[in-house]
């Protein structure tokens, strides 16, 4: 074990140490004492009471150094574009919607009609109820067909 001594403001402090450990406790006293001056004609009657505003001003440092490590880093600039790459792109997306607008205009085909069967793979009948459902579909897709085309000659007349 070694011993050190650090002069904080008008004291002198004996600190053991560890071997080898000498320079840097030496370094924290001096830290502790640069600390210790910031106070100036503000020093407090209690030694204690320095020494703890001296602690105060190094923690503060240290939580803002924490800050500074904890915060994310600044995202990198995102590069220029390749022209030509976003000429390809462009081009691409107007293929596309080019299709997509074909794709709209063609009605799609009728799915093949898969023959139902009950538990036993007897062709099933037709139910009354599917059918009323699907007249019933029929008619509610007239009316909502209907509605539309009112609503877009009151919207051209308007």
């Amino acid at each position: 074990m070694s011993t050190v001594t650090l002069s904080i403001g008008p004291k002198s402090y004996t600190i053991a140490c560890a071997d080898g450990e000498e320079a840097h406790i030496r370094a924290l006293g001096a830290m502790i004492a640069e600390k210790y001056a910031q106070l100036g004609a503000a020093r407090a009657p209690l030694e204690a009471q320095n020494l703890l505003f001296a602690a105060l001003f190094l923690a503060d440092e240290l939580a803002e150094a924490k800050k500074r490590t904890a915060s994310p880093p600044a995202p990198a600039p995102t590069p220029e574009p390749d022209t030509a790459e976003l000429d390809a792109l462009r081009k691409t997306v107007a293929r596309l919607e080019a299709e997509l607008a074909a794709a709209r205009k063609t009605p799609p085909a009728a799915p093949a009609a898969t023959p139902q069967f009950d538990l036993f793979g007897t062709p099933a009948a037709p139910s009354p109820l599917a059918e009323d459902m699907a007249e019933r579909l029929e008619a509610l897709a007239a009316r909502a067909e209907a509605s539309a085309a009112a609503l877009e000659a009151a919207a051209a007349n308007a």
